[in-house]
């Protein structure tokens, strides 16, 4: 199952997030993952196990085309020099020639740096060295410069979406825009929300876990989850999320959930990474 984005590539529909491991537990995660079918593997430079990843990666033996590797550009390499820079160090950590999607981490405004930093991603997809880009935690404000002065649109952004906080505005202007949301914390932190009335009681009526029926809701609404797991098992659960459906009414009760907010960094404020 996988979306089409806006520079014409696919992408799959669910991926295997690696925050917070560290390089072993990543190593082992990724390439457990890879077997169970996983093809989008998500990590950053701040998260500190791309030499981890890279590793999973290099043990699983799936040929290279096969995958989606995401990984992103941290706070301290914004800039145009300093994001080129960020970009071949990170590939040097994975092991690898080219991400298939790389980020903006943050926008960092107090800074003021993300329209150059997004210059220079530009220039790393002309090179092959990022198939293609897009930013993380951006508003739709952040957006509209970097399109103002490159005119190149980002064709993901990763935010942090879960019933709990659904990014419902976020998402339509995303739609118009053709931008395909990308969710991170999709079970909210430590899986808060799995143990809600609403999401047990349509785990129970479909027979799935909890976290199936929100990884399920994610995908419903076109966004793509990237849950963080490294145990076998539940890893093998989030996957399997394409043979059930929400019904509009089990949409509404989930979507009924939301108002919790934000769990995570407020993308304007100045969040160093």
């Amino acid at each position: 199952m996988t979306v089409k984005l806006a520079d014409g590539r696919s992408m799959p529909r669910i991926g295997l997030g690696t925050w917070p491991m560290n390089d072993e537990e990543a190593r082992q995660a990724v390439a457990h993952g890879i077997s169970l079918g996983y093809r989008l593997i998500d990590t950053a430079a701040a998260y500190g196990n791309e030499k981890g990843v890279g590793a999973g990666i290099a043990q699983a033996g799936v040929p290279r085309e096969e995958l989606f590797v995401t990984t992103k550009l941290r706070g301290s390499h914004h800039g145009y020099d300093a994001a080129l820079r960020g970009c071949e160090e990170s590939l040097g950590r994975l092991g690898l020639d080219y991400v298939d999607l790389y980020l903006i981490h943050w926008p960092m405004p107090d800074r003021d740096l993300y329209a150059e930093t997004w210059r220079a991603f530009v220039r790393l997809r002309e090179q092959g060295l990022a198939r293609s880009i897009g930013v993380s935690n951006f508003t739709p404000e952040h957006i509209e410069r970097v399109v103002a002065e490159t005119g190149v649109r980002p064709v993901v952004n990763q935010v942090e979406m879960h019933p709990g906080f659904s990014q419902r505005e976020l998402r339509a202007w995303h739609a118009e825009h053709d931008i395909v949301t990308e969710s991170w914390s999709p079970l909210a932190r430590a899986g808060r929300l799995l143990d809600d009335p609403v999401v047990a009681g349509l785990a129970a009526a479909h027979g799935r876990t909890p976290a199936q029926v929100v990884l399920r809701w994610h995908t419903q609404l076109g966004a793509v989850p990237i849950p963080k797991s490294s145990d076998p098992e539940r890893m093998r659960q989030n996957f399997e999320v394409f043979d059930f459906s929400l019904s509009p009414d089990d949409m509404a009760r989930m979507d009924s959930l939301d108002g919790s907010g934000r769990t995570g960094g407020d993308p304007d404020t100045n969040v160093e990474l």
